[in-house]
């Protein structure tokens, strides 16, 4: 698995050339492990400022409040619209953007090379990368107004719902070629 992270460290710039699954895997898994791990390092402040609001919240005004609790787990519903209980949304959405580029930087050369392998171009890694930067595009858009009471525009959310279908079935495929076994004997990227 070092050898895997160690290598790929080292070829973060190389586009040219064929990489083996051996190769490929053990480094993949260990940046998304780490990516999924600042994520919630990114999420969680922000999750749990909100809990602390509205368990404030309920504190101070119990007659809008109803806290319904028991044995591991607690519910607060509360009357009326409040915006300042949300979690900021467009900050979480940029801090998950952020996230997200450094992990497609840091795949694209390996994902590349292992394509290669497989005798397909390195712009196929291009498809998933290029719909997660529409759809955190339009989800900052859909998320600028979240809390202030006005509800998203019902096409941008239609668009951002296919657009996600369209990155899962391509995010699918990518894996599948990625996972499948490389040509035998040299190819058009290399021997």
């Amino acid at each position: 698995m070092m050898e895997s992270i160690r290598y790929n460290l080292r070829s973060l710039l190389r586009f040219s050339g064929r990489d083996p699954r051996r190769l490929f895997w053990p480094y993949a898994g260990a940046v998304v492990l780490l990516s999924w791990i600042s994520i919630w390092l990114v999420m969680a402040p922000r999750i749990f400022g909100t809990f602390a609001r509205i368990g404030q919240f309920a504190r101070e005004h119990p007659e809008r409040t109803t806290v319904i609790s028991g044995s591991g787990h607690i519910s607060i519903s509360i009357e009326g619209a409040h915006p300042e209980l949300m979690p900021n949304m467009l900050g979480m959405m940029h801090g998950i953007a952020a996230v997200s580029a450094v992990t497609v930087l840091l795949l694209a050369a390996a994902v590349t090379r292992r394509l290669h392998d497989r005798g397909r171009t390195g712009a196929w890694g291009l498809v998933p990368a290029i719909l997660l930067a529409i759809g955190f595009y339009g989800m900052s858009k859909m998320f600028a107004g979240f809390g202030t009471g006005t509800p998203p525009d019902p096409r941008l959310f239609s668009a951002l719902l296919l657009n996600n279908f369209a990155y899962l079935a391509s995010l699918v495929f990518l894996i599948v070629q990625l996972a499948s076994a490389g040509g035998t004997g040299p190819n058009r990227f290399g021997a």
